[in-house]
């Protein structure tokens, strides 16, 4: 048990990183689904951007609190961190809206449909799953490398 316990100290940050990294990333396929259902459009866009709003503002706060553990919510890092976390994951929305487009109208995927436990599936929702890897890589080096980087 404190082999375990060493082994998650040790990785603490990329373990809390990528537990945080599903949950945000079925934040924003739940999301994507709800907003495509709700909105019943061909436009896969809009629901990818209604759904890049709610998963940015859940992956801050979880980012902040948990995985960095960036305890400060002064005035001037608060706006610091929210606007560095904003441009980045701005960067990262324009990868995968590229991606959406190349996937789903470019390469066919708006052509797949499949039903999985009972749930159908279409090429957009398999696009924005493949997409969401690439996404959190991206947003992990940013937030480690440059958002909540600690001083010395």
């Amino acid at each position: 048990m404190n082999r375990l316990k060493a082994l998650y100290l040790k990785h603490k940050e990329i373990i809390l990183y990528i537990f945080f990294g599903v949950l945000t990333t079925l934040v924003s396929i739940a999301s994507f689904w709800l907003f495509d259902l709700i909105l019943t459009t061909k436009l896969h866009l809009i629901s990818n951007l209604l759904s890049w709003i709610v998963t940015v503002i859940f992956a801050f706060v979880m980012n902040k609190l948990f995985v960095f553990e960036s305890k400060s919510w002064g005035g001037k890092t608060l706006v610091r961190e929210a606007a560095e976390f904003l441009g980045a994951r701005i960067f990262s929305l324009i990868v995968e809206e590229l991606g959406m487009l190349l996937l789903v109208d470019l390469c066919g995927f708006k052509n797949i449909a499949l039903s999985l436990f009972g749930f159908d599936i279409s090429g957009a929702l398999i696009a924005k799953a493949i997409l969401s890897v690439v996404v959190i890589i991206l947003n992990y080096f940013f937030s480690k490398f440059i958002i909540f980087k600690r001083k010395n």
